[in-house]
Order: C-alpha cells, then sequence, then structure tokens
C-alpha cells in the first residue's frame, strides 16, 4: 500500500504526452482534489487560480496598495499596439486555461463551455446595475456544488433577511458598479451604488452645515406665523444648589487642573482642558447641559452669533458660584459643629472651674487649720498646743478632708507638728519603771498616723509617719535604757516589751530583739561561770524564751559546754547538777539532751553503779538512789543499759547464793518482792528487765521444788503465779491505752471524704443509730435510718421523711437536733 504522502516518480502516459511542455508541473493533493477551486498559496493578486505556481509566497505587508482596473475612461482610446497586446493576452490566457483543464484531467470542451458563459453572463457573482431579482439570488450557483449557500444556511441565514446574530446586516448581496473610464476611485463621482445608499446613508457633512448656517441667517426674521421666542431662565435656590452639589463632589482646583490633556484612548483623538475630565469620558451626559462642566469631544453645530468663549466664561463664574455656596455652607456648618462642641466644653470647663474653687476654698480651709496650729507650737505662745488639741486637729483632717488628707499626704505634718510635742511628753519618761506611761497616748496616734497598706522597706526606707515617730522619738529613750540594764534583772524589760508589743510596729520589736537585747545577753552568758555564779543561768535567761525563742539557738551549744566542763568533777550524790540541768531539758532539743546526759552523766551513774554492793542482811540503798534520781532526766535505754550490765548480775549471784545454803524462802521472796517495788513502771514494762526477774523466779522455783520446806513451795508459787497475773494485765492495760490512744489520733485526724462519711461522723459523736434500711429506696437513693427517722441525700441535701410520700429537705444540724430531742424523751419515759 501507498501511502497518500508519498510521491510517485514513474512514468505515466501524461508526462509522454507532455514531454515538450514547457509549462508542465505535477499537482499537489490540494489540487487534485479541489481543481480549480483549489486556495492557492500564491499572494500575486494580478493572477487567477491556476497550477502554475506550487510555491508559497509569504504576503508581503510593506508594498503599495494595487487597485483593480475599473475599465476605460469613456471616449479614451489605448496608445497604439496596446490594443492588439491585449487580445493576445485574452487568447494566450484562453490557450493557457485549456492546457490547465487538459492538465487536470478535465474535457478539453470544459473551458470553452466557461469562457463562452462567462463572455454571455459576464464575471461570475456580478449582479449588473440596479438591484437583482431576488429569485435569481444564487443562481450562478447551479453550475457548482453550491457550497456557499450551504455554509450560509449552516450559519443560520435565512432568505431574505439581514446577515449576523441580530439581522442587523445587509440582506441583499454586494453589487458592482462600472466606473466609466480607467481613472482614480473618484473621478466620476460617487461610485456607491443605490443599495448602498439605502442599506448605509452618508449626509455630507459641509452640505448640512452650509445649509444650517443659512437658515441660522434667516433667524433674525420674524416668521409669518409665530412671535419672538423667549429665552427660558432656569433659578435655583441655594439649597437646591448645595443638594445638587452633594450628589456632584467638587474638587478643589489644582496646579494640573489646566493642564493640556491629549486623549487617544477613543477611535478619535480628544483634547481635554485637564486630568478631571478624563474621569468623565464615558459618563452618560446628563439632562440639564448646564450641570456638564466637563468638556466634551462631540461636535457642536455651528450656530449665528455664537460666543463660545463667553459661554464657557459664563459657565466658569456658574461653576465657581455653586462651589462657593457648597463651600459656605459646609463652613457654616463646620461652624455651627464648632458652637455646639464650644458649649459643651465650656459646660465641662465650668463644671470642672467649680469643683477646682471648691477644691481650692476646702483646700484654703486646711491651710488656715495648719497654719493656726503651726502658730501655736512656736515657742513662747501664749496658747500652746497640746497632744490632745493637736491629735483632735488631724482627726478633723480626716473627718471632714478626707480627699485632701490622703492626697496630699497630710499626716506628714505629724513630723513638724507632733514630734516636738511627744519628745517633751516623753523627756522624763524611765522605761524600765515606768512601763506603761504613754501607751495610751500612743495608740491614739497610731490610730491617727498609721497607713495600713504601707510595709516597711528596710532597703528603700519607706516609713510611715507614725513609725517614723516610733523609730525617731521614742526608740532614742528605749535604747539609752537598755544600755543601762542588768540582764539578770529581766522582769523590768520583760514587762515593758509585752505592754509595748501592741503598739510597736513588728519590724520595730525585731529590731530591739536582733540589735539590743541579743548582744547583752551574749556578752552576759560568755561571762558566766556555773561553777561560781550563785545564780543558775535558767533563772534569767528562760524569762526571755516566750519572747526570743528561737533567736536563743546560738547561746545554747556555749551553755552546754560550759555545764559540761563544770560537770567534770561532779559526783551523783551532789543534788546541785540535778537542779541546774532539770530546766534545760525541755529547752534543748531532744538529740542534744540526750547526747548531753549520755556524754556527762550516764558514765557518773555507771562508775557509781560499780561500785554498789548487794547485802540481803545490811543493804545500803545511797548508790541505788543516787542513780534512780536521774531516771526522769536520762534515757531509760541507758538506765536499762546499765542495770542490765551492773547491777543484775551481781543482783541474780547473790540470790542463787542465798539460795544454795538452804534459807528462808519466806525472806528470799520478800526480798525479792522488795527490790522489785524500787522500780518503776516504766522499767518493769520493759522486756530486759522482765527477763531478768523471769529468771530469778525460775531459779526460786527449782531451789524449792529440790528441799521440802512446809509452806515454801506453794509461797513461791503462789509469787510467781502472781507475776504472771500482773504482768498479763499490765501487758493489757498498755495495749488498752495504746490501742485508745492509735483510735483517738485516727478520729482526730479523719476528714471525711463525702457527705455520707460527714453524716456517719456526726451520728457517731452524738450517740446516732445510723445504718441503711434493707431493700429501701427512694428516687433510686438509698434510704438510712438515722435514729429514729428515715432519711436519704441527694447531692448534699439531705430528706427527711415526714409522712408515707412527703420527704421535705432538712440542714444536718436540725437533724441531730431532733435526733437527740427523740432520743431524750425515749431515755425519759
Amino acid at each position: 500500500m501507498s501511502s497518500p504522502e508519498v510521491e510517485k516518480f514513474e512514468v505515466t502516459d501524461y508526462d509522454l504526452e507532455n514531454e515538450f511542455n514547457p509549462h508542465r508541473f505535477r499537482q499537489s493533493k490540494n489540487q487534485a482534489i479541489y481543481g480549480i477551486w483549489a486556495v492557492d498559496d500564491s499572494d500575486d493578486d494580478g493572477n487567477k487560480a491556476h497550477f502554475r505556481d506550487t510555491k508559497k509566497q509569504k504576503k508581503s505587508y510593506t508594498a503599495p496598495v494595487s487597485f483593480i482596473s475599473g475599465g476605460f475612461k469613456k471616449g479614451s482610446k489605448l496608445p497604439p499596439g496596446e490594443e492588439g497586446r491585449e487580445e493576445g493576452a485574452n487568447d494566450n490566457e484562453s490557450d493557457q486555461e485549456e492546457l490547465d483543464f487538459a492538465a487536470a484531467g478535465f474535457p478539453l470542451d470544459f473551458g470553452r463551455k466557461k469562457r463562452k458563459e462567462k463572455s454571455s453572463r459576464g464575471m461570475a457573482g456580478y449582479r449588473g446595475q440596479g438591484n437583482p431579482d431576488e429569485d435569481k439570488f444564487g443562481g450562478w450557483e447551479k453550475y457548482t456544488r453550491g457550497i456557499g449557500a450551504k455554509l450560509l444556511q449552516k450559519m443560520g441565514h435565512v432568505k431574505g433577511k439581514g446577515l449576523g446574530k441580530n439581522l442587523q446586516g445587509i440582506s441583499a448581496p454586494v453589487t458592482a458598479k462600472k466606473r466609466d473610464g480607467r481613472a482614480a476611485v473618484g473621478a466620476y463621482g460617487s461610485e456607491r451604488t443605490e443599495q448602498s445608499l439605502k442599506d448605509f446613508p452618508v449626509v455630507d457633512s459641509e452640505e448640512e452645515e452650509e445649509k444650517e448656517f443659512r437658515q441660522q441667517l434667516q433667524r433674525w426674521k420674524r416668521e409669518p406665523g409665530g412671535g419672538k421666542k423667549k429665552t427660558k431662565y432656569v433659578y435655583r435656590t441655594a439649597d437646591e444648589v448645595i443638594a445638587k452639589g452633594e450628589k456632584k463632589k467638587y474638587t478643589a482646583k489644582s496646579e494640573l487642573a489646566n493642564v493640556k490633556v491629549i486623549d487617544m484612548t477613543s477611535r478619535e483623538q480628544r483634547v481635554l482642558s485637564g486630568y478631571h475630565a478624563i474621569s468623565h469620558r464615558h459618563d452618560k451626559p446628563e439632562s440639564d447641559s448646564e450641570e456638564d462642566t466637563a468638556p466634551t469631544a462631540t461636535y457642536e453645530q455651528k450656530r449665528a452669533f455664537d460666543m463660545p468663549e463667553l459661554m464657557h466664561n459664563l459657565n466658569l463664574l456658574v461653576d465657581m458660584a455653586k462651589e462657593e455656596i457648597i463651600q459656605n455652607d459646609r463652613k457654616l456648618r463646620y461652624e455651627r459643629d464648632m458652637v455646639i462642641n464650644m458649649t459643651h466644653e465650656k459646660e465641662r470647663m465650668a463644671e470642672i472651674c467649680e469643683q477646682e474653687e471648691k477644691h481650692i476654698s476646702r483646700l484654703q480651709q486646711v491651710l488656715d487649720l495648719v497654719e493656726r496650729c503651726e502658730a501655736r507650737t512656736v515657742e513662747g505662745c501664749e496658747d500652746p498646743l497640746t497632744l490632745d488639741e493637736c491629735a483632735d486637729k488631724f482627726r478633723c483632717l480626716q473627718d471632714e478632708y478626707y480627699e485632701e488628707y490622703k492626697m496630699y499626704d497630710l499626716a506628714g505634718l505629724a513630723v513638724g507638728m507632733v514630734f516636738p510635742l511627744m519628745k517633751k511628753y516623753f523627756a522624763n519618761w524611765k522605761p524600765l519603771k515606768q512601763s506603761t506611761y504613754g501607751i495610751q497616748t500612743m495608740k491614739q496616734w497610731k490610730d491617727i498616723l498609721e497607713d495600713p497598706n504601707r510595709h516597711f522597706n528596710q532597703a528603700a526606707g519607706e516609713m510611715d509617719p507614725y513609725q517614723r515617730l516610733i523609730w525617731e522619738v521614742w526608740m532614742p529613750y528605749l535604747r539609752t535604757a537598755i544600755s543601762n540594764w542588768s540582764v539578770r534583772d529581766c522582769d523590768p524589760l520583760i514587762e515593758l516589751l509585752e505592754n509595748w508589743m501592741p503598739v510597736l510596729p513588728p519590724w520595730v520589736m525585731e529590731n530591739i530583739k536582733v540589735q539590743l537585747i541579743m548582744p547583752k545577753l551574749t556578752t552576759e552568758v560568755d561571762k558566766w561561770n556555773p561553777t561560781q555564779d550563785t545564780m543558775p543561768i535558767h533563772g534569767w535567761l528562760h524569762p526571755w524564751l516566750p519572747l526570743m525563742g528561737a533567736k536563743l539557738y546560738p547561746l545554747y551549744a556555749p551553755i552546754r559546754h560550759k555545764l559540761a566542763n563544770a560537770l567534770k568533777n561532779w559526783h551523783p550524790s551532789d543534788p546541785s547538777a540535778k537542779m541546774i540541768l532539770q530546766p534545760w531539758k525541755n529547752v534543748f532539743s531532744q538529740g542534744h539532751w540526750e547526747g548531753f546526759m549520755v556524754k556527762n552523766i550516764v558514765p557518773k551513774l555507771t562508775v557509781c553503779m560499780q561500785e554498789f554492793v548487794i547485802n540481803p542482811h545490811q543493804q545500803h540503798l545511797d548508790g541505788w538512789n543516787w542513780v534512780m534520781d536521774w531516771l526522769d532526766m536520762v534515757p531509760i535505754q541507758a538506765i536499762i543499759h546499765l542495770l542490765e550490765k551492773f547491777f543484775f548480775p551481781k543482783w541474780l549471784q547473790v540470790l542463787f547464793s542465798w539460795l544454795n545454803v538452804n534459807p528462808n524462802y519466806d525472806e528470799i521472796t520478800k526480798w525479792y518482792t522488795g527490790w522489785k517495788t524500787m522500780f518503776s513502771e516504766d522499767l518493769l514494762a520493759n522486756t530486759v528487765i522482765k527477763e531478768q526477774f523471769n529468771r530469778a523466779l525460775d531459779n526460786m522455783n527449782r531451789a524449792v521444788s529440790g528441799h521440802y520446806q512446809p509452806g515454801a513451795r506453794e509461797n513461791v508459787a503462789y509469787l510467781t503465779h502472781t507475776e504472771r497475773r500482773r504482768e498479763f494485765e499490765a501487758q493489757v492495760a498498755q495495749d488498752k491505752r495504746d490501742y485508745e490512744a492509735v483510735r483517738e489520733v485516727s478520729i482526730s485526724t479523719a476528714v471525711p471524704t463525702n457527705f455520707k462519711d460527714l453524716i456517719e461522723k456526726k451520728a457517731e459523736e452524738n450517740g446516732i443509730l445510723f445504718v441503711p434500711v434493707p431493700n429501701r429506696t427512694y428516687e433510686a437513693k438509698q434510704v438510712y435510718k438515722f435514729g429514729n427517722m428515715q432519711i436519704y441525700f441527694d447531692r448534699g441535701v439531705i430528706f427527711v421523711q415526714q409522712s408515707t410520700t412527703q420527704w421535705v429537705p432538712i440542714s444536718l444540724q436540725n437533724l441531730l437536733n431532733r435526733a437527740s430531742d427523740i432520743v431524750s424523751k425515749i431515755s425519759g419515759m
């Protein structure tokens, strides 16, 4: 199969017949399909469609425009030789057409028929002069395939109607008009046909203008049937101009308002008077031509006695008048608004002035009051100001002039007025002897001068007047008294500070403790010697514990060190050591106290217990009493360890020796019972001590079982049984006490987690029965029995049953009171 895109180069019959034809050519596929109607790519307008030129040439837009010849001028003759040249050209053209038709495969007579039809009918599509008959429209297409009519029909064209989407085009075909000669276009007049003039009428503007100008020249004559036309004037008020000006804004003229602007955006060139006219170039003109301030580009017809300059000037004057009216109106409204604003401002300022006058008047009254008080504080005044009168003046300022008192901090006047009076008041004050002197006066001034919102900042040194009064007036007298104070006489100073504590600021009291008292106490502790001083240290140091508290901790270490040095040569037989150390047991911390006892007292007691001799026949108990005297001060574990190691071995050895010599068991029983009564309950409750006494009982039982003595075995057995029973009872009592203590702690520390637990706790405290009722609910809530009442609770609210169907809310306290009343009535019956 051969592709239509591939050209064949074999020799055909056509090539043999036209072997000597110099004009032969090979037709293209497009020419083979459409023949003479094939589109020729050549842009040569002088040649008609043929198959000669197969090369495509681009159209040249720089070449001059060539016009189609319109024929010969009437009456003119062609130059010699031109006619024959033209006829020869026509003959050559006809011969060439026959060759073309033969090359295309058409019969030779096809071209002759065409030429005959062409000579008889003229140019294809030519309709001659005048309007053609509608029945003959497109009649020439009977010789063709009718492609033109088909295309028009497909595009929606209806015969007899115009072209275009809205049928706005021509309805008849374009007709041609033959020119009389061969001159240029327009040389023989208008070349438009009657149909063209009918479809597109054009009026000659120059003729119309001339005609209109002649008519205007005749206007000065009175028409035969009419009178003089009166000019119609339109008058407008300023309100109408303002209302119109609000719709149409007038902009202030700037430097660019008179710039000449050339508008070339439309089809015709327009010259505008300024940039402001650009925005009006597409606007629809208003009905009233007087409002059209922007220049337009339409051509106005000239009229007789027309003075455009004058009209332009008048329009400018009218526009300026309008703008001036609008601007004046705006200024008027602005001024009216300013008047209203100024009126309100005047009223506001009048109120402010009135308030300021009142304020000034009150300040003047305050100033007069202060000046009178200052005048009475001057030395030599006949009526000097007293503290009570000064306090009344300050109360008056606080009550009647509170705003001024707070705003101007009039409390600061006390520095100059009250301080001198306070110094005179406390001039003869002896703090240690007159501890209550001036307390009421100072409380009075505390209520007047103290600012509860101000807190003392030590870094910034900010103090209110009352704090300054205490610090600058009262503190110097106290410093002088403390500097001459004997530390061992502590009661006067303690009484003074306790009486003045409600009046003094906290930071002042702290300063007194740290800066004045602690240095004196530290110095005195350093001087104290426990072996020489007849007055014990706790006599003058412990009274400071309620006031000083933890601030005395730095003094405890040197005190323990001095006491330890004093106990080096001490013997347990000297009771003075216990008298000195016993007050410190609750002062020192438990760790420090136990450590001090183990290090300084227990070794002395150990020596004493080692030297202790046990003799049943003649027993001396001095050593035992010396050791037992320290039982409440020395840790009990240290005493138990001491007894286990140094007392019980010797005691058991004496017992065993006595049992081996056939003793009197009654005496052994008394001796055993006597030693046991010398031990405290805390010692007897200890397992180590119990074990030692049980060991002694066992030895006694073994000894009595091997020797027969009337009543001895029963006595020892009874003693053993009695000891076991007491032991058991003591253990039960101790367990009960422990249980009660734990239960009290758990009850006191238990916190109800929900509302039910709170009700249960209250019922238990008041001895009221509180249990759930089995299988009883109300609105899906469990019903409980509270005493003799039935309740349920929902979201923290208790409901009590009053009848079989009625439940009412009740508070917990009322519920407890009602249940208690019912219990008391039942118990009374």
